[in-house]
């Protein structure tokens, strides 16, 4: 047997490709060792320690007793009247910002997926200009917008209507974040839009199917990855969102994120402000693994 061969006979048979899989296994590994090692500190130790701090109790000096591990911060959860109310307020007007940024963005992700290339790269520029400004900043604008004496209220006393009041409102809170999380809604729905042979709309428009029919039977079962990727990611930031509720929210509209920080820097109490931020990870992990299961993975 030649040398050639040998070798092409080595390459064949099972033991040398499962060496060559594991071979391969290892280097990715290694590659992938940096990432999960900034994960592992970054992000599962300081889960961790969240979630023993949740079992802690709190002292009558203010500190956290490691050692007396108790239920009593979680069963607050369930009988304390303040946080179901802060708990029913973040859910409403996290969906809300949920659904009113999928009513903008599917119209606009549609046209946007039907126009030519250049058109398209010129509307995704659009659509992250707001990416280029900090997070802050923009909230700070938009204070000023709502303020009594910004253009919007000087807007409806020039058209006889009277000064409004919107700073410091559900309304003005639900429009900084629909503001700042909508590009995560149009981006996803691009996305998923922008795959679909638009000839199966045409083909359902020749068997004599409407418009709302069209969309109810293709366009939008095909792209529901789309829909499902951007609810969450709008959905999940805005449940736990503190910069826009303080800025343009106030005491009278205080949702999770700001009760959260109260309990850890003002009330002091770190056992109860860690259960409550663990229950909010639980539900951005469920969300998470419900967009994986239903439709994450085809996007």
């Amino acid at each position: 047997m030649t040398t050639l061969d040998h070798v092409v006979g080595e390459v064949a048979t099972p033991e040398f490709e499962h060496a060559n899989e594991q071979l391969k296994r290892r280097r990715g590994f290694l590659m992938a060792l940096p990432a999960y090692a900034y994960l592992v500190v970054f992000f599962a130790l300081p889960l961790v320690f969240v979630v023993i701090y949740s079992f802690a109790t709190r002292n009558r000096f203010g500190g956290t007793d490691l050692a007396g591990w108790n239920l009593d911060s979680y069963q607050r959860l369930f009988t304390d009247d303040l946080v179901g109310t802060i708990l029913a307020r973040s859910l409403w007007l996290a969906l809300l910002t949920t659904v009113i940024c999928l009513v903008i963005a599917y119209p606009f992700a549609y046209y946007m997926s039907t126009r030519p290339e250049s058109v398209r790269n010129l509307m995704l520029v659009f659509v992250m200009i707001p990416f280029w400004t900090n997070f802050l900043v923009r909230n700070y604008a938009w204070r000023v917008i709502l303020g009594t004496d910004g253009p919007l209220s000087q807007t409806t006393e020039f058209l006889g209507l009277g000064p409004q009041k919107y700073l410091f409102t559900s309304t003005a809170i639900v429009l900084g974040m629909v503001y700042g999380f909508l590009p995560f809604m149009v981006l996803p729905l691009y996305a998923a839009i922008e795959r679909i042979d638009h000839g199966l709309l045409e083909a359902a428009r020749d068997l004599y199917g409407t418009g709302v029919q069209s969309f109810r039977h293709v366009l939008l079962p095909l792209s529901m990855p789309g829909v499902i990727a951007g609810s969450i990611l709008v959905f999940v930031p805005s449940l736990g969102a503190y910069v826009t509720p303080e800025i343009l929210g106030g005491a009278k509209t205080k949702l999770l994120g700001s009760h959260i920080v109260t309990q850890f820097l003002e009330a002091r109490n770190w056992p109860f402000g860690a259960a409550l931020s663990f229950v909010l990870m639980a539900v951005m992990l469920a969300t998470t693994i419900i967009y994986f299961r239903k439709g994450g993975r085809t996007l």
